[in-house]
């Protein structure tokens, strides 16, 4: 192991600079890349969790400003803020009066399509990073490879040698980029899309609760 890491730093300490340009970037895009993939690995399985205790909550107990109050304890969770947003419109209706059933589902739905849309926008943030490092990166680490190999065939013809010991050093260091380029996309094209599918889940449970919900609210106002 030592050896083999001793070897790895002894090609990039001949690499040129381009080359080690395209690994510190590579390096750079890999670091991010974890950062975002366990931030958002919490992220969106405290959101799943704290939605599915609401969800049981809320069947669980009928009356709506107790669910409320309730409700701020669970707000990692996206249908405990579509519920706060649909509820908080309700009690603004009823301080106005009473207002037409139309009137009263049109603001309502909206209050609560505009917390789901910023739900999946506050939980799909730094996604599309994953995802462009998914589509770049092996690109940028076969430059650094192009560039390596032409800077090897560049110091064959300084040497006057096409010998493995002229060519092999130059072409290794330069394949390494295309291994880190693989090493930073890999995770990435992974985390995106085992994130992007969570997300759907979300989604798909926001939209089946907000339906019911909204005209539950809708009746509140009877």
């Amino acid at each position: 192991m030592l050896q083999s890491s001793q070897g790895l730093l002894g090609l990039l300490s001949g690499a040129g600079p381009v080359v080690l340009l395209v690994l510190v970037l590579l390096l750079v895009f890999s670091l991010l890349s974890w950062t975002i993939i366990i931030y958002k690995g919490g992220m969106l399985r405290k959101a799943l969790g704290e939605s599915r205790d609401f969800l049981d909550y809320f069947f669980e107990v009928p009356n709506p400003e107790k669910v409320f109050s309730e409700s701020e304890q669970y707000v990692g969770g996206s249908l405990a803020r579509v519920y706060r947003a649909g509820y908080m419109e309700l009690v603004a209706l009823k301080g106005n009066g009473a207002p037409e059933r139309r009137i009263v589902e049109e603001r309502i739905s909206r209050a609560v399509k505009r917390t789901m849309s910023d739900e999946i926008k506050r939980l799909g943030r730094f996604l599309p990073f994953l995802a462009t490092v998914g589509n770049t990166a092996p690109f940028i680490g076969l430059f650094g490879t192009v560039w390596g190999i032409m800077g090897s065939f560049h110091d064959i013809g300084l040497q006057q040698s096409a010998s493995l010991a002229t060519v092999a050093p130059g072409i290794a260091e330069a394949l390494v980029a295309t291994a880190a380029g693989l090493v930073a996309a890999i995770p990435s094209v992974m985390g995106y899309n085992y994130f992007s599918s969570q997300l759907e889940e979300v989604e798909r449970d926001m939209d089946d609760f907000a339906g019911e919900y909204v005209i539950t609210l809708v009746n509140e106002l009877r």
